[in-house]
């Protein structure tokens, strides 16, 4: 397990040795949803919001 900066608040988040990219953590100190972008090495970035689509 390695820990990398969370890009809010610049926190360590530990990112699991198996995690994948695509795969969301959280950050223990602001709460933000990180996505994992990149694994070797790890790399975060903030989560995509998600939109509603009303149906269209």
């Amino acid at each position: 397990m390695s820990t990398v900066a969370c890009p809010d608040c610049a926190a360590s988040v530990p990112v699991p040795g198996e995690a994948l990219v695509s795969e969301i953590l959280v950050c223990r100190e602001c709460d933000s949803e990180l996505e994992v972008v990149g694994v070797d090495p790890p790399l975060l970035a903030r989560a995509p919001e998600v939109e509603e689509d009303w149906g269209e």
